[in-house]
């Protein structure tokens, strides 16, 4: 019992600060009011497409808890829980989305395109699937170089019909290698429910048709997330081949900040707020033998405090030379992009 109480406060803790991220983030790309404030004149903030992992946080809190610097992880455009899981650093992320200097790109990547590489996180990504091959490619350089780091790879469900999944899935099924594919299911892909555009049974049985084993949990219960995670990293580090997590979790926001959803029935979404990760983790914690009873409060204003803290940094650092805009552009020689 003691160390389920230990594993949650830890879980909470990310899925806090996960959460408080991402509720500054959108209230900046809203430009309206929030706790973290607004623009002198009202306006966005953080500008460009913003997706929220809002009532995601107990997938990348329980996977990547299990994974240390030399891991691997890459995300999908929906990045910023899995970023911070991996121990990127919160203010340097807040600044690129405001498109600062001090970003983890320079301000050039924003939110779809973060990587910090310093803690093996190799890349948010803008085209669904496109981290999959890239997870497979990690995969396989460490396996060259006789490395015993893993790879981490989330993806949403959309992701599984698309060309990608199935190479990367065969390819690090042929090869042996260590990756742990991650389908964070939310159930929807943009503005269509994903369940009518999934033939068969979905993710798991996918992966299992091409003899890679998989796991199905429940994603919004994070201790299951952890300890499922944990099970299937342990079988990753013993050299078992590649594995499949399956879990099932729901998008609460729109597709992106700015997106109100009304495609959703307004009881669907209602359903799933009742099954938010956090509170669950919450009353978990709370039922536990020897749980302090003012912890769970103290870890949410510890973890709001830090963010509005990354906001005002962002909103003081200073914005990038327009002389950088010609650094970190491919040059055939031929002088035309200039």
């Amino acid at each position: 019992m003691k160390d389920d109480r230990e594993r949650l406060v830890g879980l909470l803790q990310t899925m806090w600060r996960i959460r408080a991220f991402e509720d500054a983030a959108e209230a900046a790309s809203q430009g309206g009011v929030s706790a973290y404030g607004k623009a002198a004149d009202g306006s966005a903030r953080v500008r460009g497409p913003l997706h929220l992992s809002t009532g995601q946080e107990a997938v990348a809190a329980g996977v990547c808890a299990h994974l240390g610097p030399d891991d691997c992880l890459t995300s999908t455009h929906r990045g910023h829980g899995h970023t911070l899981a991996k121990g990127a650093d919160l203010s340097r992320m807040m600044a690129e989305l405001h498109g600062k200097a001090t970003g983890f790109n320079g301000g050039k990547g924003g939110s779809m395109h973060i990587a910090d590489f310093s803690v093996g996180m190799l890349g948010a990504n803008g085209v669904v699937a496109a981290g999959l091959p890239i997870a497979v490619g990690a995969a396989h350089a460490h396996k060259l170089l006789g490395r015993a780091a893993i790879t981490a790879c989330f993806f949403g469900d959309g992701a599984i019909n698309r060309g990608p999944f199935l190479e990367a899935l065969n390819w690090a099924g042929v090869y042996g290698l260590a990756v742990l594919f991650v389908c964070e299911d939310n159930r929807w892909s943009a503005t269509t429910a994903s369940g009518p555009m999934t033939s068969g049974e979905g993710a798991a049985a996918r992966a299992r048709s091409l003899g890679i084993p998989a796991t199905e949990v429940d994603g919004n219960d994070a201790l299951a997330v952890h300890e499922a995670a944990g099970r299937l990293v342990a079988e990753l580090r013993a050299g078992a081949g590649p594995r499949l997590l399956h879990a099932v979790t729901y998008r609460i926001k729109g597709h992106v900040s700015v997106d109100p959803a009304a495609y959703r029935d307004a009881a669907e979404v209602e359903a799933a707020r009742a099954t938010d990760p956090i509170a669950r983790a919450r009353a978990r914690y709370l039922a536990q033998p020897g749980a302090d009873p003012a912890l769970p409060d103290a870890l949410e204003r510890a973890a709001r405090q830090e963010v509005a803290a990354a906001v005002a940094a962002a909103e003081a650092a200073p914005w990038p030379d327009p002389a950088s805009a010609y650094t970190d552009v491919q040059d055939t020689g031929a002088g035309q992009w200039r």
